[in-house]
């Protein structure tokens, strides 16, 4: 999915949804925080799948995010990863990651984020990428995105970036990627300046932020990367499957990448193993 540009929105509903979705991330940080670096409560749900954490921080932001979103907007449906689905084919739908980085939440490393993003008539319109942290908050849309921290705003932009070999380039781990897709991995991180793992979503702001260039991933699933479509388009950036095209609403293989000649350069390597 491409981010829907916002102008059918009426401007006050636009800045109304904006509002809630900051209130959104407030909620979701007064679950989390008391829980960083302390007894959070790991569950290994993953069984013979291997190891696949989930906290109390993850359930009790998602429980929080959906109780207000039932209550000021009871039409609007939900997509979360630890709740399932409610009404996904309303008008207005929210996608939730509430820890995106749970293993890095529980190594006590302050990358994990708070993924919300608002589907709009099936595409993605508005969303944000919450580090609360480090008091930050990556929100955007189509039309301009920016970055909230210490009682104050900036607006996001990408960097250029015309040359793969110039890059700084980003996975969660090389591991996830299997056959093709590892060699294609291989392929762009040696033409690559710099790689830097292990990021999870926060990457994809550090790209709407300029200080990255290019991310790779690859088996998302809705909640991992809706949110971030429209604050990658408000910087000036572009998300992508590997083919080059949009994101579909289930995820899969994708690209983020601040410089579509960098993008072009790595969906180049990124072909053969391409979905």
């Amino acid at each position: 999915m491409t981010a829907l540009s916002p102008d059918r929105l009426a401007p006050d509903l636009l800045e109304e949804l904006d509002s809630f979705l900051i209130e959104l991330n407030r909620a979701a940080a007064g679950a989390i925080l008391p829980l960083f670096r302390a007894d959070h409560g790991l569950v290994d749900k993953g069984g013979e799948r291997g190891f696949d954490p989930v906290t109390d921080a993850d359930k009790g932001a998602e429980r929080a995010i959906r109780a207000l979103i039932s209550e000021r907007y009871p039409a609007h449906g939900v997509i979360g990863e630890e709740y399932g689905e409610d009404r996904p084919d309303a008008e207005f739908v929210w996608v939730l990651d509430p820890v995106d980085g749970t293993r890095a939440f529980i190594a006590g490393l302050p990358l994990w984020c708070t993924l919300i993003g608002l589907r709009w008539q099936g595409r993605p319109v508005l969303g944000s990428i919450g580090q609360s942290f480090l008091g930050e908050l990556y929100i955007g849309h189509a039309g301009g995105s920016r970055l909230m921290t210490r009682g104050q705003s900036r607006p996001l932009r990408v960097r250029p970036c015309p040359q793969l070999s110039k890059a700084i380039i980003s996975t969660t781990d090389p591991a996830i990627f299997q056959g093709a897709e590892r060699d294609a991995w291989r392929a762009v991180r040696t033409a690559a300046r710099l790689a830097r793992l292990g990021c999870d979503a926060y990457a994809y702001a550090m790209v709407a932020a300029g200080t990255m260039d290019l991310v790779l991933e690859t088996r998302l699933q809705a909640w991992d990367i809706d949110a971030a479509i429209p604050v990658i388009a408000g910087a000036g950036g572009l998300t992508t499957d590997w083919r080059g095209e949009p994101v579909g609403d289930h995820g899969g293989q994708v690209a983020i990448a601040g410089d579509r000649a960098c993008l072009e350069q790595a969906l180049v390597a990124l072909a053969d193993a391409a979905a």
